[in-house]
């Protein structure tokens, strides 16, 4: 029976996107293909987004060393649950590893133990070069250069990325042109849209209403969100506010007071079609590195985008024309100001027709990757 095995940090029944991502891909494999799906994961819980979901596919849980909240803990733990996972992996796997980039270093230990055993790669965020983009360590750092080195000297058989530039980046570092598919994260082939209006919308106030829904932390632009809040005319706007992360702290603060600004402790993903525009940042360090899966979301439910990032970023590549730039390089009160100032009614109403058709293709771009890797296990197994 055609086979593949994913590993990855993150698994349903815990939450997180690249576990969710895994999920979705491991049920259309097993549903539509009948492929034998093996995860290895972590067993731990996670506090980020994501929904809850019943797992797929046969399971291996790894205990990680370290499940608490302290930031040098967590990252030591993380290190170690790398190796852990390929260990396990190469006991129990059955068809091509399809190594994804959770933990941090499961990349670096899939190029160090993978010498013998041809490998996959899914890059979701990646690292080690986040925690250069984070500022935990310097890019002339020794150790870290020497990291860098070993992540990228083993190659992948085939890369899976987020995004042509992402794909592109990544293949610089490898040295090789890698056969590579096109995966967007965040792009689902149902999108639950709630029928009755949110208690935290007045369908006939006549407002336009802009959100932010999810985390706002190292890789996101503060400065961004505090612009919006600078400029907002409350007899225009409404600015709904479900944040987490490092940066929510500082951006509620900058709120307070204001008029016009809604908080809410999360938005169901089935209430996002209610918001008219959804805000997504990057900071340009970031860029190849994350390519955040709230934008590709946002356009899926039916909303515009104003990305606030570098124009060669694939959350702005990708959703064109769905998606509004603020270019980070450039001063963003100016670009702020004037984007709210022509933001009107038909614009939304063009603006969703927009984001319709943007979501309908990325679907479809979708569903031709699966295909393309269900056809690529295939071919392994009836190689062996």
């Amino acid at each position: 029976m055609p086979s593949l095995t994913i590993v990855n940090r993150h698994y349903p029944p815990n939450p997180g996107i690249t576990g969710e991502s895994a999920w979705d891909l491991a049920r259309y494999l097993i549903d539509r293909h009948g492929i034998d799906v093996v995860v290895v994961h972590i067993e731990r819980t996670y506090d980020g987004g994501g929904a809850i979901r019943q797992p797929v596919g046969e399971t291996h849980g790894v205990k990680t060393v370290y499940a608490g909240k302290n930031g040098l803990l967590k990252l030591i733990a993380g290190l170690l649950d790398g190796f852990l996972l390929i260990r396990r992996a190469l006991k129990v796997r059955r068809g091509p590893l399809l190594i994804m980039t959770s933990p941090p270093m499961l990349p670096f230990w899939a190029s160090l133990l993978l010498w013998r055993t041809p490998y996959w790669l899914w890059s979701m965020d990646l690292f080690p070069e986040g925690f250069a983009a984070e500022g935990k360590v310097s890019p002339t750092n020794a150790l870290y250069k020497w990291v860098i080195r070993q992540t990228y000297r083993n190659a992948p058989q085939h890369l899976i990325a987020l995004g042509p530039r992402q794909a592109e980046h990544v293949r610089q570092q490898y040295g090789k042109a890698i056969p590579t598919t096109i995966l967007p994260c965040g792009v689902l082939m149902h999108q639950e849209r709630d029928p009755i209006c949110p208690p935290w919308r007045n369908p006939t106030d006549g407002l336009i209403y802009l959100g932010y829904a999810g985390n706002v932390g190292q890789a996101h632009s503060a400065g961004f969100l505090e612009s919006i809040i600078r400029h907002l005319d409350p007899t225009r706007f409404r600015l709904v506010l479900a944040l987490y992360g490092t940066k929510a702290e500082q951006v509620l603060q900058a709120a307070n007071g204001k008029a016009g600004i809604i908080r809410l402790p999360n938005i169901p993903r089935s209430q996002l079609h209610y918001l008219d525009v959804q805000l997504v940042s990057l900071l340009p360090e970031w860029t190849h590195i994350a390519v955040p899966s709230k934008a590709m979301s946002a356009v899926g439910s039916g909303s515009p985008v104003l990305f606030c990032g570098s124009p060669d970023s694939d959350s702005y590549v990708l959703l064109q024309p769905a998606a509004s730039l603020v270019d980070i390089s450039q001063p963003i009160d100016p670009a702020v100001a004037a984007f709210l100032a022509n933001l009107t009614p038909e614009w939304v109403v063009a603006g969703k027709q927009v984001a319709g058709r943007v979501a309908a293709g990325l679907q479809q771009q979708v569903k031709t990757a699966y295909v393309e890797l269900a056809d690529l296990v295939r071919a392994d197994s009836s190689s062996d």
